[in-house]
Parts: C-alpha cells; sequence; structure tokens
C-alpha cells in the first residue's frame, strides 16, 4: 500500500512539473518587440527550410531543445547624418545637415530580413549600419539634382531621399520614419548668392508694386471724388423728389389715418357698449346663478344640520338603548346567575335535609324491626305535643273583650256556654282529617272512629 501510494506521488510530481515545463516554454511577444524564433520553424513556402519565424503581437509554443527565441526590440533610433561635400548635379559641393528616424519594420516579409540580418546586433551597430546606408543613399540624391531644386523645392528632395533610403534600409529589415534636413550650405558661396539675387528682386518688386499701387491709389482717389460729387448731386435731386413724394404719401397717409381713427373710434364705440351691455347682462346672470347656489346652499346646510343633528340623537338614542338593553341582560343574568345559585343551593339543602330524614327514617324503621306501622307510631308520639301545641295556638291568641251569656239549654241538656266552647274547638281541623289528607291511616291508639248506628247496621247486613 505504501509503495502503491509512493508511486502516485511520484507520477503526480512528475506529471505536474512536466506540466510547468511545457507552461513555462509559452511565450507572449509584448507590443513594442518582435520575437523571433529559429531552429525547426518548419518550411518556407519555397519549400526550403526557414530559417526563423517572427512573431509581433500575440504567443507561441518554443518546444525545447529543437527551437529557441530572441527579441527584436522596436524602439525608434535616431541617427544624425552630417553630409559634407557633395557634389550637386552642377559639380557644385554641398553640404547637407540632417537626422533620420528609423526602426525596425513589422511588415512580415521585411520582418524577415530583420531576423535574418539584424538579430544579435546591438543597437549601435544596427545605427552605423543603417548610417551607411543612408549616407550612401543621400549622396545619390544630391548628385541627381540642382542646387535650386534642393534649396527651393524640399518636398521634392525630402520625397526623392525618402524613396531611396528606405528602399535601401528594408532590404537589412528596417523602416523610414522621418527625415529632418535642417540647412544646405555649399562652399561657393551659389546659394547665399541665389538668396541675395531672391531678395534683391523680391526687394525691387516689393517697390515696384508699391508705387504702381501708389498710382492706383491716386487715380482711384480722383475718380472717386468725380463719382463723390455726381452721386451726392444725383442723390440731392432724388431726396427732393422723393421728400415730395413722401410729403404726398404723408398727407395721404395722414387722411386715411384719420378715416380709419375715426372709423375704429366708432367701432370701439360701439362694441364697447355691447361688450357694456354683454358684461352686465352676464352679471346679472351669474349674480342670478350665485343667489341660486347659495340658497341651495343654505337649504344643504340647514338639511344637513337637521339630519346629522337627528342622526346623531338617534344614533345616540340607539346606542342608549343597546346600553340598556345591554345593562339588562347582564343584569338579568347576574339575577338569573343568583337565582340558580340560591336554588341549586336550597336543593342541595333540600337534598341534604331529605338524605338525613331519609337516614333518621331508615333507623327508626330499624329500630322498630322493620316494622313501618310501629316506626309510624314512634314518630306520630315524637310529634303528638307539637301537634297539640299547634291546635291550642289556634285559638291562644283569640281576644274576647265582652261575652254575654244568656245562659240557656240546649235540647240534649247541655249549657250553651259549653256547646260555644266546644264548637270553638271543633273548628280546629281533627286530627284524622289531617291523616286523610296526607295520605295516611290515624293509628287505633289514637283513636278510632265512632260509627253510628245506620253505619254498623248496614255492615252487619
Amino acid at each position: 500500500m505504501n509503495e502503491t501510494m509512493i508511486t502516485i506521488i511520484v507520477c503526480v510530481i512528475l506529471l505536474l512539473s512536466t506540466l510547468l515545463a511545457l507552461l513555462s516554454r509559452y511565450k507572449k511577444c509584448p507590443s513594442d518587440k518582435i520575437m523571433v524564433v529559429y531552429g525547426k520553424v518548419g518550411k518556407s513556402s519555397e519549400g526550403g527550410q526557414r530559417s526563423a519565424k517572427c512573431i509581433h503581437g500575440g504567443a507561441a509554443f518554443i518546444w525545447p531543445v529543437f527551437q529557441f527565441y530572441q527579441f527584436l526590440d522596436l524602439t525608434p533610433i535616431s541617427i544624425e547624418v552630417n553630409l559634407t561635400n557633395a557634389l550637386s548635379k552642377q559639380n557644385i559641393r554641398v553640404d547637407v545637415p540632417s537626422r533620420f528616424t528609423v526602426g525596425i519594420s513589422t511588415e512580415h516579409g521585411i520582418m524577415q530580413n530583420a531576423a535574418e540580418r539584424l538579430l544579435g546586433l546591438q543597437l549601435n551597430d544596427i545605427q552605423e549600419l543603417a548610417k551607411d546606408i543612408i549616407f550612401g543613399q543621400l549622396r545619390l540624391v544630391v548628385a541627381t539634382m540642382d542646387i535650386e531644386e534642393i534649396n527651393t523645392d524640399r518636398d521634392k528632395f525630402l520625397d526623392a531621399v525618402s524613396r531611396n533610403v528606405e528602399s535601401e534600409l528594408k532590404k537589412i529589415g528596417l523602416r523610414l520614419i522621418n527625415v529632418n534636413v535642417t540647412d544646405i550650405n555649399d562652399e561657393s558661396g551659389y546659394i547665399a548668392a541665389l538668396g541675395k539675387e531672391a531678395a534683391a528682386k523680391a526687394i525691387n518688386d516689393a517697390k515696384k508694386t508699391v508705387a504702381e499701387k501708389n498710382r492706383d491709389g491716386a487715380i482711384g482717389e480722383s475718380n472717386a471724388l468725380k463719382d463723390q460729387r455726381v452721386r451726392v448731386a444725383e442723390a440731392n435731386s432724388m431726396a427732393i423728389k422723393g421728400e415730395n413724394e413722401a410729403k404726398v404719401t404723408i398727407a395721404d397717409s395722414e387722411a386715411e389715418r384719420r378715416e380709419k381713427e375715426a372709423e375704429a373710434l366708432r367701432k370701439a364705440t360701439a362694441a364697447e357698449k355691447v361688450q357694456s351691455a354683454r358684461a352686465l347682462e352676464e352679471a346679472y346672470e351669474a349674480e342670478k346663478t350665485a343667489e341660486k347656489a347659495r340658497a341651495q346652499r343654505e337649504r344643504a346646510t340647514k338639511e344637513a344640520d337637521v339630519i346629522v343633528l337627528a342622526e346623531i340623537d338617534k344614533r345616540k338614542a340607539e346606542i342608549e338603548a343597546e346600553a340598556q338593553a345591554e345593562q339588562k341582560r347582564r343584569i338579568a343574568k347576574g339575577e338569573a346567575d343568583a337565582i340558580y345559585a340560591k336554588m341549586e343551593a336550597k336543593a342541595r339543602g333540600i337534598s341534604e335535609l331529605l338524605s338525613k330524614q331519609a337516614a333518621g327514617f331508615k333507623e327508626i324503621v330499624n329500630s322498630t324491626g322493620g316494622n313501618a306501622n310501629d316506626a309510624i307510631k314512634l314518630m306520630l308520639a315524637d310529634k303528638m305535643e307539637s301537634l297539640v301545641e299547634k291546635q291550642v295556638d289556634a285559638i291562644k291568641n283569640l281576644k274576647i273583650d265582652k261575652v254575654t251569656v244568656w245562659d240557656g239549654m240546649s235540647k240534649d241538656g247541655t249549657p250553651t256556654t259549653a256547646n260555644f266552647l266546644s264548637g270553638m274547638m271543633k273548628s280546629i281541623p281533627p286530627m284524622k282529617d289531617m291523616f286523610d289528607m296526607a295520605g295516611m291511616e290515624l293509628p287505633e291508639y289514637l283513636g278510632k272512629e265512632k260509627k253510628d248506628k245506620k253505619t254498623i247496621s248496614k255492615e252487619d247486613e
């Protein structure tokens, strides 16, 4: 396992190293340089082996071992060329101080020339090589031209120099950027004499031109004065005629103006009256509309006040009624809850009382050995005193202020007073009737109902 991991790591390291090495061979060319790749770079268009491949801008992959690369600098090179004793077409020797600016060309074929002839040279070497070529071509151009052409037609001279010099510089991969000729001199003073002749001619021409101009000025001044007088007279006559015509025109215009003013005044007065009447009519109509609007507004205001107040009162009454109804509902609910609680408590009390009574009755029945009649007898015996007390209380508080008795005997021989008292006692409900109303039977030991003879006889039958 460890050997496998080591092998994998080594392979990865080798792969990364190879990749980095390949990437390091991918070279980019700056914009101010030409990259020259030489070695095995393929074949040319003619079928032969190419000596180098030039790249300006972009990049290229440089195969290790088989290829290598160098850069050519595109920086312009300024070369001072002070040509002296150059023989002109007129066999007059001249000095032509000048400055040439050259640089390596970026044209396809010319770059190949530069790669083949300038690669590896220092800047000074390139300058000297270009300087020799420029000297030769400059002497050639001076020899084919007259001094007058060189001195006066400077564009023609520079054009000839540029054509000859650049055609030769392209052979070594350079191109001409600029030519600047400062001044041209000759040892015989021919150029200076030409300058003096030109200056004298220019002065004489200038003097002649000034005299002619002065003459023309005097003649022109006389003609101008003549024309001035004639034209002034003509202008005066025309002015007088124009003034008269103008006065007539003014009079006609004044009359027409007054007529038009009168007509305009009449129309303005009529229009003003019409507008005044229309304004009054519109004012009355506006006042009428305003009064109607005011009446409607006041009516709407009063209606709004009444309706709003009525609506407020109605809403207030509804709110108060709802509040009172809600209050009554809450009071009724509270009273109902209170009654319900009271009845529930009373029911619980009655239930408790009945439960206790039932338990007591059960104890009484149990004490009598389960005999219900005996249990009732015990209960009646217990309540007898209270029953008698109730009967006595019925007549206890009876107040009799005065009793007048005319005592006599009743038919059965009983005194009347005794019958009166007996009747009062009889007015108390009999105990048997009370038991009957309660659905019970009076025990025999409390008394037995006496049957009359007729009832007995019927029962015996």
